[in-house]
């Protein structure tokens, strides 16, 4: 259930967001892209991930992960909900996909026993969840309240009402959540776990120093430690451009490691003058000599660069294609 499957082939020529063919060379100094390493630049990248309804974004303070994330002593949250979600679990639901890759908030402590509690980003709903207790009850309340998906899909028919109710949201499990806010600043998420393959390991980190640089230069503010549930204040209508922050993280798995470096970028709902607003923009073979022309592009004018595009999402979990 977890690995995501292969997304259909392209269904139109014309898609519904601003396209630039190509990254522009970068205009000042920037880090160099390593040697040597066997990435595979004759793929076509578009459509190159899978579809999914939600990622879950586990804040654990690592930078890299064992091989299988789940193994690693402080993935308790992860460890909890693919057992209710993996095949056999009690929410089940092959329609219903996921990826979970772990870590973008580079101030939490690690999770290590279940009495700490855990924290999750998730999108593209775009939501901050601070506290999440990690024992069974909660974190079955957790799933319930903001993973499982609120329509089903058509196959499901089939079922019981009492089997169709099991599978489905219960929105009002929320309020006991603390703190829980909307998403607001932008989230550049960067593959670099090491532990699964050396490509992603040794391009992550340099790109995230790359992007770091790069989005100060354009003034947009960076985030490291979020709020906790006592300081979290009402969400904005909408920001400007002057007000742009972002967070920017390593991450673990998510597929295409051939495609180093791999590059997953949010533009919150709430940067309305953004066209890619409330969308998820998938990148590949992105070096340090394109994150200029990524935040440039994407991140400012709201354009997708169609020889980085891998694919996308938008708000209402429709994936985005070329």
């Amino acid at each position: 259930m977890y690995e995501i499957s292969p997304m259909a082939p392209p269904r139109s020529s014309h898609p519904a967001f601003p396209v630039e063919e190509s990254c522009p060379s970068p205009t000042c100094p920037c880090r160099e892209s390593p040697t040597g390493l066997d990435i595979d630049r004759e793929t076509m990248l578009n459509g190159s991930i899978g579809t999914y309804a939600e990622q879950v974004l586990i804040a654990t303070g690592r930078s890299d992960w064992k091989s299988r994330i789940e193994e690693d002593e402080d993935a308790v949250l992860l460890q909890q909900m693919k057992g209710l979600l993996g095949r056999g679990g009690k929410y089940s639901d092959s329609k219903n996909n996921l990826t979970l890759p772990v870590n973008i908030d580079k101030s939490e402590t690690s999770q290590v026993a279940v009495s700490h509690p855990a924290s999750a980003y998730l999108v593209p709903s775009f939501q901050y969840v601070p506290a999440i207790p990690t024992d069974a009850d909660s974190v079955d309340a957790f799933v319930r309240a903001f993973i499982l998906p609120q329509k089903l899909h058509h196959a499901h028919e089939r079922l019981s009402r009492e089997e169709q109710n099991i599978l489905r949201r219960e929105d009002e499990k929320q309020r006991q959540f603390v703190g829980v806010r909307p998403v607001q600043e932008i989230l550049v998420l960067i593959c670099g776990h090491g532990g699964r393959d050396e490509r992603c390991g040794i391009y992550g980190p340099l790109l995230q120093a790359e992007f770091e640089d790069q989005l100060q230069r354009q003034n947009i503010s960076l985030l490291e430690e979020s709020p906790k549930a006592e300081n979290v204040e009402a969400a904005e209508s909408h920001v400007t451009a002057s007000e742009l922050t972002a967070r920017v993280g390593l991450i673990s798995h998510i597929g295409g490691h051939k495609f180093a470096g791999n590059v997953i970028i949010y533009i919150p709902p709430t940067f309305s003058q953004n066209a890619l607003a409330g969308k998820g923009i998938w990148y590949g073979r992105v070096g340090p000599e394109q994150v200029e022309g990524v935040v440039a592009k994407t991140i400012l004018e709201g354009k997708v660069i169609k020889d980085l595009f891998r694919g996308g999402i938008d708000q209402s979990g429709d994936p985005l294609r070329l």
